[in-house]
């Protein structure tokens, strides 16, 4: 796979992103891409396989994608690639998404560092400007005291939920750092989710009128 692959599908998928909210745009998509270059270092796997899940696995987020549109299949079909490369970048993105917990596991190294460096890139301090970013997107609350987390959902019940933002952490966030598979993952999940606790800690005084 040479280099020019990479480079045209870049161009085509940044022209998507740009069109997203900011909690999926393409500074996202930088940035998973230096969690997974990260990872790959110590953990090793096709670096160029690699790069091409991470730039396609948001393009048919179905949060974002118009009804009977599959860009990810589209670009997939105009780039320079084997059947057996397409398959395996269709593998690894089927197992990125969260879906309320119901997903498939990677089956590869690749899989896993993916799906690691995009969930990195959920949690942390950026993972907290993505979420609200995402909830006033949505026109979400910032928080509800009365709302419960629900702790077994489908990937529908998941999608089509109007949670808080503030629950949203609770229904996936704060579970991210135990869903890590790659050992560099865990390793920089840690500081990343001492954070959100602190930060959430810090929400429920300033809202309780403590500080």
């Amino acid at each position: 796979m040479n280099s020019q692959v990479i480079a045209d599908c870049r161009l085509q998928v940044k022209r998507i992103y740009e069109q997203f909210d900011a909690s999926h745009d393409w500074q996202h998509i930088e940035r998973v891409l230096e969690n997974a270059r990260h990872i790959g270092q110590a953990e090793g796997g096709d670096q160029a396989l690699i790069e091409l899940a991470v730039l396609l696995h948001d393009v048919s987020d179905p949060k974002y994608k118009k009804p009977g549109e599959d860009p990810e299949q589209e670009i997939l079909q105009k780039l320079e690639l084997t059947d057996t490369e397409r398959s395996e970048i269709r593998s690894i993105i089927r197992t990125v998404s969260f879906k309320g917990g119901t997903n498939d596991e990677p089956e590869t190294l690749e899989g896993r560092i993916v799906r690691d460096a995009d969930r990195l890139d959920a949690i942390g301090a950026i993972g907290i400007a993505r979420t609200f970013a995402y909830g006033g997107a949505k026109g979400r609350k910032l928080y509800d005291r009365d709302e419960q987390a629900r702790t077994q959902m489908t990937e529908s019940e998941y999608r089509s939920g109007d949670t808080s933002s503030v629950t949203h952490f609770y229904e996936k966030l704060l579970l991210l750092k135990e869903l890590m598979v790659t050992d560099s993952g865990k390793q920089m999940a840690e500081e990343r989710h001492r954070f959100m606790l602190s930060f959430l800690e810090q929400l429920q005084n300033e809202t309780d009128g403590k500080k």
